[in-house]
């Protein structure tokens, strides 16, 4: 039989048990509070750099020498394509002439090309993929000769250059500069992980841009010297996260002797957009291994 408490001795009882049960909700909830803030575990990565940001805003979500300057290798492409699409009036469908000097630049030097053939006429479009899908240093090279100013082809390319320094400048970065139109530098082709983010960043403002750099393959409809059409091989894009990664939306691969191997990615989950880059990594599937690593890191940051 269960007596009621009463008098003076039982209201001390009811409020001790009040209390009791109080602060057992207040560590409860707080236990519970508590748990949606838990570090998420900062990964290692192979590369020697890396820096991941939240796209919506440019907050920093991780960094690892996210500020020491290395080698680059092909992810300079994304700075030439950024300062081709930054031209007034630009004219996407208008016809250049691939030079034997472009292609001649390539054998030279051993570099990755799109195979585009002297003679042809291809367009600004075309000359994009090919740049940016098979990292081809002989679209590069004509895009530079292009859309740089000059009487020489060597003015036209050193204009060029000077534009995607220009472009480096005005997004106020301090540890990149600019040797080349491709990334085969004279020594003094340099950025950071943290710079070559925000140079990407910058570049997928650009529909057309974010088109090309999620794009798989392509295939390009030249024309010949004689004016007939030459369907090219289809350009295979060297970003392996677009088939591997869930969300991928770009944006470059580089390689080289110097850069080791250099992944600048991003992707969208959620309406959430994570963007980054791996420095001087030691293979293609080590640099794809920390991309992916770093993307799930900093979805995981946002939520």
């Amino acid at each position: 039989m269960i007596t009621a408490i009463t008098g003076t001795k039982g209201s001390r009882l009811r409020r001790a048990a009040a209390v009791s049960v109080t602060a057992g909700a207040v560590l409860a909830a707080g236990a519970f509070a508590a748990a949606p803030a838990q570090a998420v575990t900062t990964p290692s990565i192979v590369a020697k750099g890396g820096y991941v940001m939240n796209n919506a805003n440019g907050s920093t979500l991780y960094t690892k020498a996210a500020d020491t300057k290395r080698s680059t290798g092909s992810t300079t492409k994304i700075m030439t394509a950024k300062v081709v699409l930054a031209q007034s009036n630009l004219n996407l469908d208008k016809k250049v002439t691939i030079q034997k000097a472009y292609s001649d630049y390539v054998v030279a030097n051993h570099a990755s090309l799109a195979h585009l053939i002297v003679g042809d006429k291809v367009t600004v479009r075309q000359l994009l993929y090919g740049l940016m899908l098979p990292s081809g240093c002989d679209a590069a090279y004509a895009l530079a000769d292009t859309y740089g100013s000059g009487s020489t082809r060597a003015a036209r390319v050193k204009s060029f250059i000077g534009k995607m320094n220009k472009a480096a400048s005005d997004l106020h970065l301090k540890n990149t500069h600019f040797d080349s139109f491709d990334g085969i530098g004279n020594g003094n082709n340099y950025s950071t992980p943290r710079d070559l983010t925000k140079i990407a960043s910058s570049a997928m403002k650009n529909a057309n841009f974010r088109a090309i750099v999620k794009t798989k393959s392509y295939t390009a409809k030249t024309i010949t010297k004689t004016g007939s059409t030459r369907t090219m091989a289809a350009w295979k894009n060297t970003n392996g996260l677009l088939s591997s990664y869930s969300g991928t939306i770009g944006v470059k691969t580089g390689s080289g002797p110097e850069a080791g191997y250099c992944l600048v990615f991003a992707a969208t989950r959620g309406g959430k957009t994570v963007i980054g880059t791996v420095l001087s990594s030691t293979s293609i599937p080590n640099r794809e291994a920390d991309a992916k690593k770093l993307m799930n890191y900093g979805f995981a940051k946002l939520g």
